[in-house]
Formats: structure tokens, sequence, C-alpha cells
């Protein structure tokens, strides 16, 4: 029987394509299904390695499929010892490592709810999601476990640290658990990354979810069987999770991580010498490995490449196609619609325009709509749209299509600047400044001014010392790139950017800590 995965090319995902072959790749049905079951167990035979960590410190921890069926399974065990009952929610405070994924798959086969939270939160990013889910534990390391027990709840916390005496206790245990999930039972909640003063409502995610994500595994990142795939996303985040972790996994395949503060070198590394033949990764993540300079040191074996999270510029897009061979292709969306446009890495016949989001996934109907709602016309910027279950969802960002069908960013609809009635996208005008070779980081907001509402001020990061020079090189390069209204009329030359967890660029800080800059002393 031909499957989904057996095609490789555009016209066969256009011609092929239901929701229900979908559910050929999998063991369980519309009635019953889990995760852990999909992602490790079916696979614990064929004598594959699951996950290969890279270690931020150096080495790697390999883990194979029937390690962490059997490590799952008596965590499962353990969770029914300690009360843990199905739906209860089990917070999960740990970077990748076979502890992380024992954890959180033996927490979804004993019908409870995975909460992974981001290793780096400080008191109040736990405080908030811990009294917004309310777990019956949470698991973390011991570096973690005293800020855990520290934090206040509204309902009393137990904390596990997962630590070598856990492991022996595990050992103790059946390596065989036996999963009654539903395929509608919620597994997983997902919190979108925010501040800690706005808590982003979290994502509830059914089992059935991982048979709808099979959508961006098959044509955003081009899973097939065979691959050797890396993700450096934490999967404490939706990429990392679903598109990094879970997706990969229940394919069979030998999945990559990294572990621990980010160095990009180190990620090179681990690239080279394990072989991995297709990535993932946040367009920051293509853009450090650029700035290392490292990249020629090594020889790499890629065949597909994807980035998400936000726009590439063209010298990092560049820098991929030379180190890689490849483009590096596009895979749009949200963590609360999914992937909804992709550039189908691997396809043959699906020519990749460089700064484009590509092409609606199959089975999904995307266009781009005026402030009253009527779809725009090819070139026209309006805010991107996606239709479910007859209803229009916006996606909160901005974008147009060309005469061929491919869509383009625009920017988020709150980082549009308009300036003396010109309207402005951010992103564009910081992927011109990055065009400049002492530009490492930039991000552009507006700031009011009296004359034209707002203008746009510049925030870069450079090696290069703070000079009149530089900031004119920098104002004279977008005036050439984009136009002469949308240069930043004020530059600043930071140490760095604030980052939301998942590694964007945080702009709204930007605007907050301008606009306290702006109050009056009192």
């Amino acid at each position: 029987m031909t499957r989904l995965t057996d095609y490789v090319s555009y016209a066969d995902a256009q011609a092929h394509f239901t929701q229900d072959r979908l559910w050929e790749l999998f063991d369980g049905d519309r009635e019953f299904l889990n995760i852990a079951h999909e992602c490790v167990d079916r696979h614990a035979a064929t004598g594959r390695d699951a996950l290969v960590v890279a270690l931020a410190q150096g080495g790697d921890e390999v883990i194979t499929y029937a390690e962490l069926s059997a490590d799952s399974s008596r965590f499962a065990h353990l969770l029914e010892s300690r009360g843990v009952q199905p739906g209860d929610r089990v917070a999960i405070m740990l970077e990748p490592s076979r502890a992380f994924y024992t954890a959180m798959f033996g927490v979804i086969k004993r019908g409870a709810i995975a909460v992974p939270m981001f290793t780096l939160f400080g008191p109040d990013g736990i405080r908030l999601r811990v009294n917004d889910c309310k777990p019956s534990l949470l698991v973390t390391n011991e570096q973690k476990v005293d800020v855990a027990r520290g934090i206040e709840t509204v309902e009393p916390l137990d904390v596990a640290v997962f630590d070598d005496a856990l492991f022996t206790q595990l050992r103790t245990l059946p390596t065989h658990y036996e999963v009654k999930t539903r395929a509608g039972d919620l597994a997983v909640f997902q919190y979108t990354s925010g501040t800690t003063r706005e808590l982003p409502e979290a994502v509830k995610h059914t089992h059935k979810a991982l048979v709808t994500l099979t959508v961006a595994a098959l044509y955003g990142t081009g899973l097939r069987p065979g691959d050797r795939f890396f993700c450096p996303s934490s999967p404490a985040w939706g990429h990392g999770l679903w598109h990094g972790t879970l997706a990969p996994l229940a394919m069979g395949l030998t999945v990559g991580a990294y572990s621990g503060r980010f160095n990009p070198e180190r990620l090179l590394q681990a690239l080279s010498q394990h072989g991995f033949t297709n990535m993932s990764a946040a367009a920051t993540h293509y853009r450090m490995m650029k700035n290392c300079g490292k990249a020629g040191d090594y020889r790499f074996a890629f065949e597909k490449l994807s980035f998400t999270g936000e726009p590439i510029d063209d010298d990092t897009a560049d820098f991929v196609r030379q180190t890689f061979g490849l483009e590096v292709c596009s895979m749009y969306g949200t963590t609360e619609i999914g992937v909804v446009l992709a550039s189908y890495p691997g396809a043959p016949d699906f020519p990749v325009k460089r700064g484009s989001l590509g092409k609606a996934v199959p089975g999904t109907r995307v266009e781009v709509h005026d402030a009253e709602g009527r779809v725009c016309a090819p070139g026209a910027t309006g805010q991107l749209m996606v239709l479910r279950r007859g209803e229009w969802i916006p996606t909160k960002d901005l974008g147009r299509i060309d005469d061929d069908g491919y869509f383009w960013h625009g920017g988020r609809a709150d980082d549009v600047i308009i300036s003396a009635g010109w309207t402005m996208s951010a992103v564009e005008i910081e992927n011109v400044m990055l065009m400049h070779p002492d530009v490492l980081e930039a991000a552009a907001i507006g700031v009011p001014d009296a004359l034209r509402g707002q203008v746009v001020k510049a925030f870069v990061v450079s090696e290069r010392a703070v000079s009149d020079a530089f900031i004119s090189e920098i104002q004279e390069l977008v005036k050439t790139k984009l136009s002469q209204h949308e240069y930043p009329r004020h530059v600043a030359v930071v140490p760095e950017l604030p980052k939301t967890p998942a590694g964007k660029v945080h702009r709204k800080v930007l605007r907050e800590r301008e606009a306290a800059a702006l109050q009056p002393m009192a």
C-alpha cells in the first residue's frame, strides 16, 4: 500500500493528500490513540537510536527506542504509585536528556497531561504557569528544585527531583505499561512564549493532535523514513516539542536535540559528526552559525533544511546555501493554528522562492484579507487568515501573495510602523540592516515623533564601536535598499537584544522600555 510518506513531490502532495490517509501512518485510530505508544513503543524492537542529545559542554547522550520505551513505562508506574491520576497535569522542567524524555513519555503513557516548562524560567515564570495549570507534580533537576519549592502556589505543589536516585528507583519497576487513552483525551499543555507579566493561555493538545501534526512533518520539515533529523529548539516550545521531537519520533527516525547553553560551533560539530540529513531550526540558529565563523571547519550531509519563528535575512540565506548546498525552506504557523504555509523541503518540483513563506500545506486554505475582510489583490498587504471549520481565523500577522501563489511575510500586525501616513514593516527594515557586515542582530520599532506621529528607531548589536559614521552607514543602507522614508532616524548600538524564551527578538519589550523612558519623573 502506498502511504503519504512514499510521496516526495509537490504535485503528489496536492493529488494524493487527504486527512483520512494520515491515520494510515499510525497504530491508533480515531477512538484509541496514545502519543507515547506512537512515538516510542511501536519502534522499540527496531534496534534504532531514538535520540542523540548534543550536550553544550561536549559529548552526546544517545538513547535507543528500546531504552526509552522501558524507562517511560517505569516512570508511568512510578506516577501511578505516587497517586497521579489520568487527566492530572505534570509539569516537566528539565533540559533535553534521558530524564526529560523518560518523564514526558511516562506522563503521557499514564494518561496524565505533560506540561513542558522552560528551564531558564525564574520564580515568576514558574509561578504563573503552575498556578494556571495546577499540576499534581513538578519534575525538575537539582539546580531548579529550590526555586520550584520556594514559589507561592494556589494549591500545594509536589516537586520531584529527577536524579540518579530516581533512576535507581525506576530500575525496580516493570518495563511495560498498558496505555488506555482515547484519541480525544488531553495529552500536552503547551504555553507559547511570553513575558512573565503576561501569561499566554496554554494551548491544550489531545493525543490525536499528533496525527494533525503530521501535515507539518511531511510538508513543513519534509520528514520521510530514513531521515536523520535535528532540531536545536527547546522542547519547552511548540517547534522544539511537536516538530522537533514528537513528529520525527512518530516516524521512527533518529532525532537530534541540543541541551544546555547554546553554542553554535557545538551544534555544527554535532551535525557533522552524526551525519544528520534534515534540520529544522529558528532563523536565529542559522544566523548564529553564520556569525561564529566556524562552519567551514566541518562537513555536512544535509538533504533538507527548514526554518521557522521569524524571516531569515539574505546574508544568512546565502550562508546556508554556501555552507550546506541547499536553499533553506520556510515553515510558517502558530502554536494555536499549527503550520499552514511551507516550502516543501525535498520536493524536486517546488521552486523555493527565497524570502517567501511558500504555499499552503495540503488541506489548508490561506488568504490575505484587508481591514474590511475582503481578499487582497496580489501584491497588496493585509492580514494572513486561515479557514477553520467554516470561519476565517486571523494569524495576527501581515502578509501578501504574489502572482505565482507564494505568500510573503509582512511582520506582526502590532509591529507595523506608521510614519507620516506611510506604513512600514519592522521585519523588512531589520532584514536590510542585517545586510551590513558589522550588524550581528537588529530590531526596529516605532517611537513617538511630534511631526510624523512615529519614526523608526533601530537597535543593533555589533562589535564595532559606536560612531556617527557607523550610524550613517546603517541609515544609508536602508534608504538605498528600501526607500528614503523608511530609514531609522534613531539608531542605538546595544550589547544585546531582549528575546522571548523561544529566541525571537522581543520588540514589545523594546517598545515598553522606550515608553517608560518618555514618562515624566515623579
